[in-house]
């Protein structure tokens, strides 16, 4: 079906031949070429863009005569009458006060002003990322109203719009060419680490919001678009060069070097190609929290090793591992190690081992180096029918944090895209593919050193004894628990020395977590898609259709995923239509309709529709109100599906049906259990347990505050299903004198809320019986699960934006935004359900500059404020405090060699600040730049 389908649009889109050809000059006011301008046929989705010259050539199936549409960032749009079928035409744009002219695509998927868009869209184009004060383009996002960045590493930043963010943020998506870029094995894109090089960068898109409609399943809380350049509009070579340092007071001062080179070249009017390299190289911001956390993973200030036996630092791994020295004691005892009785002397304590700080597990390098390539060919002369080949592959070091910290290293991701399309379809298809190259737990690392030179057993069966021993001759509790540990030290494996280097060569080179902490995967996932448009075919309405199928093949050989017998694979496709309707009402009033639905259908669960109405009425050339109402759904990830991952703290296992008996792992049963409950010294448990026989987390942590098993709740949760959203969005863009507004508010109501939940499966008894299972988690004898379910609470989030910008003072650029997101969630009746929702309830921006404070001289400075927020995360939980950030930058421009330079830097205040608890704090960059031909 999918062949036929292919073919058929392949036909359709060749039956229209070119009998226009329009080649053109685009121009400003002081006849300086004006690069990257939108040409757009009016009334169609035919267009081009120019080249770095300003000149355009543009081959159409339309005969004259007609009208073009010539826009560009900061310029006021130009309509031009075509009259003949080879036309050659100057067009000078006069420099506009007003983003409202600026053409989007992303909204409705076809070309339209930013002004009459149906949805709020966000935009940077080639001349917001010259004069951004940010690093490079990718973290200028940041400064864009409604955006979220969460900075994981130097190297792996996370975007997000309205809340419910993370670092695996499978909620937003990511297209870079029409390509999903997120890692098959994360279900999320890292950053920018395989994406655009600065230098090919045409513009970037955000869509706010769900987008399901239009996008699919994974397009929940908003989209990323990043176009690049296409080597028949834009030719030649490009360099960026940039050099600088990055400084914080963990790490110190160190080198920052980011290199891209763009080369292209048009062989003729039917073949162009071009070639992309970049290199990034810099030392990631150090995390060296040593605070500890509770029993729920919250930061609790004031806790060390000094004064917590159970002491589990932030980002110190290995003391994870803990037990109660009371059951050691009774083992022990029945050993005939330690005398009949000796353990009464022994308190019901838990005790973890010494961990190792992060800094002794990593050395922080962050590297980025990706390539990407492309064949463009356009086999009719003066028709817009191109076929191409695009390979991008990316390799790279950076920092994730997830369930735990991990080290990627050597990380590796491929793409390879065929697609065939025309100014009216498109279909494509391509590959995604993944490989973790020496990638590890830094978690697993710490606690695998550790059992390296001393086995858990071993080391608490020593600490045992040392107290009972200094109990007995005379110690106080707090000198015997000294003594247990200096006792149980010995032989640590130290950093720095030959044997503790040994011990991490091994583990990280081990995938199996009971004795290493190897990250193995190579995932990959196809996909396709495909659109039609017939808006040159029909006259009273722009009606579109399309398709996507998508089949994963998850391949960790047991070490993420359930699938030590092979590869799991599975699928997904959905299919969607859109109508809009242009509606002429009196003088220059417009109103523009759109309904779109999707359907889309995965093989575990029953199919969905997504559809989204929405309203823009165009007052007059300076206001606009535009309206939706829509509704969005997200599918499991395959984490959520099919994951069977010890983390530690608990084993994380996904809710398919059949992975629940898939995981499976062998359990020590305690002393106490083996002499008083008859139970055998070990069990075997499924995945299932989770599920079927367990408690909630809190009721059992109310029951070893209060001792009363009248407190347990059975948990039980659900395996998941698809979450879904209803979203109304109302907004404003307008212009009032210089003043340029843009507002908008929503609301989102959310049903069946994806989340994870901790539960609490004794290892023998059943929950609910009062005896067996009670005693069970009396002993110790239980084990913590992350399930992955949906929950039955109310979870709506809503807020708004406001944008103003205006020129001052002359040529002075001022803009300033604030974001308002508010959760509406009753946490105290759901203490067990983890949002993640992690978002500042009040943020602003602002940025004032000029891009010619005298000839070729230009500046920018930009301010962000975020409120504090509490962050919500397996790995760890806390306040992220307050801050604020300045990044600037000063430019100038060489025409005559086409080089723009910058100086520039981030953070420039040094007032250190992390957006994650748990991450590295977040330093200050300077950096000099020196970009060719762009």
């Amino acid at each position: 079906m999918r062949t036929i389908l292919l073919l058929a649009l392949m036909v359709i889109g060749t039956f229209g031949y070119s009998q226009t050809n329009i080649n053109g000059n685009v121009v400003d006011q002081n006849n300086e070429p004006i690069p990257g301008a939108n040409i757009v046929i009016v009334g169609t989705t035919i267009g081009t863009v120019t080249d770095f010259d300003g000149n355009f050539n543009l081959a159409t199936s339309e005969v004259p005569p007609f009208k073009i549409e010539v826009s560009s960032i900061g310029y006021t749009s130009v309509k031009e009458n075509i009259t003949s079928a080879s036309q050659t035409i100057t067009i000078i744009l006069n420099e506009s006060q007003t983003f409202l002219d600026e053409v989007v695509i992303s909204a409705s998927r076809t070309p339209e002003r930013i002004f009459e868009s149906p949805v709020t869209v966000e935009r940077m184009g080639v001349s917001e990322i010259k004069n951004t004060a940010a690093a490079d383009f990718y973290g200028g996002i940041e400064n864009l109203k409604g955006v979220d960045v969460n900075t994981n590493s130097l190297t792996f930043k996370s975007v997000n719009t309205r809340g419910f963010a993370s670092f695996a943020n499978t909620r937003f998506m990511q297209l870079v060419d029409g390509m999903d870029n997120s890692a098959p094995a994360l279900n999320f894109p890292i950053g920018n680490l395989v994406g655009l090089t600065e230098t090919d960068v045409l513009s970037v898109e955000l869509l706010p919001g769900a987008s399901s409609a239009l996008y699919g399943a994974n397009a929940f809380n908003g989209i990323l678009f990043m176009r690049s350049k296409s080597p028949f509009d834009y030719e030649g070579l490009s360099v960026a060069i940039k050099r600088g340092i990055t400084s914080q007071e963990a790490a110190g001062d160190n080198a920052y070097t980011d290199v891209s080179i763009r080369a292209a070249h048009k062989f003729s009017d039917k073949f162009a190609a071009k070639v992309n390299f970049g290199y990034l190289e810099g030392t990631d911001w150090a995390a060296n929290n040593i605070e500890g956390k509770d029993e729920n993973n919250f930061i609790a200030t004031g806790l060390t090793r000094a004064n917590d036996l159970n002491y589990n630092g932030v980002n110190v791994y290995g003391d994870e591992v803990a037990t109660d020295i009371k059951d050691v004691a009774l083992t022990l005892e029945s050993l005939g190690r330690i005398p009949a009785g000796a353990n009464a002397l022994i308190p019901s304590v838990q005790v973890s081992r010494t961990g190792y700080n992060e800094s002794d597990l990593t050395n922080y390098s962050a590297k980025s180096i990706k390539a990407d390539w492309g064949l463009y060919y356009r086999p009719i002369e003066d028709n817009s029918l191109e076929l191409s080949y695009v390979g991008k592959v990316g390799t790279g070091n950076t920092i994730y944090q997830g369930t735990n910290r991990y080290n990627i290293n050597g990380f590796f991701q491929e793409q390879h895209k065929l697609e065939i399309k025309n100014d009216n379809f498109f279909v494509r298809g391509y590959l995604v593919g993944d490989k973790s190259g020496d990638s590890y737990d830094m978690v697993f690392t710490g606690i695998n050193i550790n059992r390296a030179w001393k086995s858990d057993q071993q080391w608490f069966g020593e600490y045992t004894g040392a107290y009972l021993q200094a109990t007995l001759a005379g110690a106080t509790d707090e000198a015997a628990h000294a003594a247990g540990r200096a006792t149980a030290e010995t032989g640590r494996f130290l950093p720095g020395t030959p044997e503790f280097q040994a011990a991490f060569d091994r583990s990280v080179s081990d995938p199996d977590l009971s004795t290493g902490s190897k990250f193995q995967d190579a995932s990959k996932y196809y996909h396709a898609d495909a659109n039609y448009n017939f808006s040159h075919l029909i006259d009273f309405a722009d009606i579109q259709v399309g398709g996507s199928f998508r089949e994963y093949s998850l391949n960790s050989s047991g070490t993420i995923y359930t699938d030590t017998d092979g590869p799991i694979n599975y699928s997904e496709f959905g299919v969607y239509t859109q109508v809009q309707k242009n509606l002429p009402l009196s003088g220059e009033k417009n109103l523009k309709l759109t309904g779109s639905v999707r359907y889309d259908k995965s093989e575990f669960f029953d199919g969905f529709f997504s559809p989204r109405i929405s309203a823009g009425l165009t007052i007059n050339r300076n206001h606009n109100i535009r309206a939706s109402a829509q509704t969005g759904f997200r599918n499991p990830t395959t984490q959520d599906l099919f994951i069977g991952l010890d983390a530690g703290r608990a084993i994380l296992v996904g809710s398919a049906p059949d992975n629940l008996d898939r995981y499976t792992r062998d359990f020590t049963i305690s002393q106490a259990g083996q002499d008083n409950f008859g139970q055998q010294a070990s069990i075997t448990q499924t995945g299932r347990a989770a599920y079927e026989n367990s408690y909630s987390l809190s009721s059992v942590n109310e029951l070893s505050r209060t001792g009363n098993p009248a407190v347990l709740e059975i948990a039980n949760p659900d395996i998941i299903t698809p979450e879904q959203v209803a979203s109304v969005e109302v907004g404003y863009r307008g212009k009032i004198d210089k003043l340029i507004i843009d507002f908008s508010t929503y609301y989102n109501k959310y049903k069946d809320f994806i989340s994870q939940e901790v539960v609490i499966a004794p290892l023998y008894g059943e929950v609910g019986d009062g005896g067996l299972s009670v005693a069970a988690v009396a002993n110790g004898d239980f084990q913590a699960y992350s399930t992955y379910t949906n929950s039955d609470a109310d979870v709506n989030s809503y807020g708004a934006s406001l944008a103003l910008s205006m020129k001052v003072l002359g040529n002075y650029d001022l803009e300033g935004s604030y974001t308002y997101t508010k959760l509406d969630f009753d946490r105290e009746a759901n203490p067990d359900l983890q949002l993640n929702f992690n978002t500042p309830e009040h943020k602003f921006k602002a940025s004032f500059g000029n891009t010619a404070l005298f000839e070729n001289f230009g500046f920018n400075v930009s301010y962000r404020f975020s409120d504090d927020y509490f962050w919500e995360a397996t790995f760890a939980q806390g306040v992220v405090p307050e801050f604020h950030n300045i990044d600037a930058q000063i430019n100038y421009s060489v025409p005559s060699i086409k080089s723009t330079f910058k100086a520039g830097g981030t953070n420039i205040l040094g007032d250190e600040y992390y957006t994650a608890v748990g991450t590295g704090f977040i330093g200050s960059m300077y950096y000099l730049s020196w970009t060719i031909n762009n």
